[in-house]
């Protein structure tokens, strides 16, 4: 839960609040600090990012088959986790949230880990579920739900989770109509199927596999008859679909402002996951926007997104480089101060 954190050599906060959100993932861990817009500021939106922090940590390696997380994994993290509790300290954090995904929710070991967590950070980190993961995800990327489609769904590729939420737009707003939460994301597939060079018939496995997990959310939600009739967005956010944008564009670097809110179509999607699939780590790795972090996990994320598109055939998808962290400091600073 949200905590105060000050070092008042170093804070500069003009009185306002400085709000952190911190997202442990089963992949990485992702810092973001920001300070609230004040009223009239031509840039627009709720807040400005003073600092970010994300570092590949693969906490949930080998946890499918182990059941536990590591000691190598926990290791790696905790010291990501002790460079995030010094920037809250230097940069004046006055209210924050750090929650832990799915690796945590899976481990049996978890509840030792958040304690050693808290004993070498003074971290509290929570556990939160997959519904609550996908409520925070909607609530920072909304602003690219377009209201003139009267559903949006929104794809979050983890690392090992998926979630989906399928939201429902009218002159009301937009509230979250439906939810669920796969048990299975980049390092679970890439670990079953393999990161290296992936044939045809492994990737085809993958896609399928992923195509026939949303089976029970459409039978719930009717998803594909609202996508034939036109009615439906889909809006993806996780490194699987910012990374796919990035190549696509063939940046140098990879570069925010050039990703988040873009479209991209469902061939090009298909075009660059099978040509991405016939490479082998070291040629993926050498691609500026994918490099060696996730060279072995970006086609286990290619085949989860072709198999939802397969289930639920939108011609295209909108591109959400936000998400969990930016639902949290939105939250964070409307939050009635105690």
């Amino acid at each position: 839960m949200s905590r105060p954190m000050t070092d008042a050599s170093n804070r500069d906060t003009g009185g306002a609040e400085i709000c952190a959100a911190l997202d442990l993932g089963t992949n990485s861990c992702r810092l973001l600090i920001a300070r609230p817009r004040g009223p009239g500021d031509p840039r627009g939106g709720n807040f400005r990012v003073i600092n970010t922090f994300s570092r590949i940590v693969r906490l949930g390696e080998g946890l499918d088959d182990s059941g536990v997380l590591s000691a190598d994994a926990m290791g790696r993290t905790v010291d990501a986790l002790k460079v995030c509790a010094e920037r809250l300290a230097r940069f004046g954090v006055t209210k924050s949230r750090c929650v832990a995904t799915a690796a945590c929710r899976k481990a049996a070991n978890g509840d030792e880990f958040l304690q050693r967590v808290l004993d070498e950070t003074g971290l509290h980190l929570e556990v939160i579920s997959g519904e609550e993961e996908g409520r925070l995800a909607i609530e920072g990327c909304a602003p690219l739900l377009d209201a003139r489609y009267k559903y949006g769904l929104v794809l979050d590729i983890g690392g090992g989770s998926t979630e989906l939420v399928w939201v429902k737009m009218d002159a009301a707003g937009k509230r979250v109509a439906g939810w669920s939460s796969m048990p299975f994301g980049v390092v679970t597939f890439a670990e079953e199927y393999g990161g290296d060079r992936v044939p045809e018939a492994v990737y085809e496995r993958m896609v399928a596999a992923a195509a026939g997990a949303v089976e029970p959310f459409e039978r719930e939600h009717k998803v594909r008859e609202q996508i034939d009739r036109g009615a439906v967005q889909m809006l993806g956010t996780s490194g699987t679909v910012t990374t796919l944008v990035a190549c696509h564009k063939g940046l140098k670097r990879y570069d925010r402002r050039r990703v988040d809110g873009v479209w991209i179509g469902r061939r090009d999607i298909h075009a660059l996951s099978r040509k991405l699939a016939a490479m082998n780590c070291e040629e993926r790795a050498a691609d500026p926007c994918i490099g060696p972090g996730r060279a072995d996990l970006v086609v286990a994320g290619c085949a989860i997104l072709e198999g939802i598109g397969r289930a639920w055939p939108c011609p295209r998808l909108r591109v959400a480089d936000r998400g969990l962290r930016e639902g949290m400091v939105n939250l964070l600073m409307h939050e009635e101060v105690a």
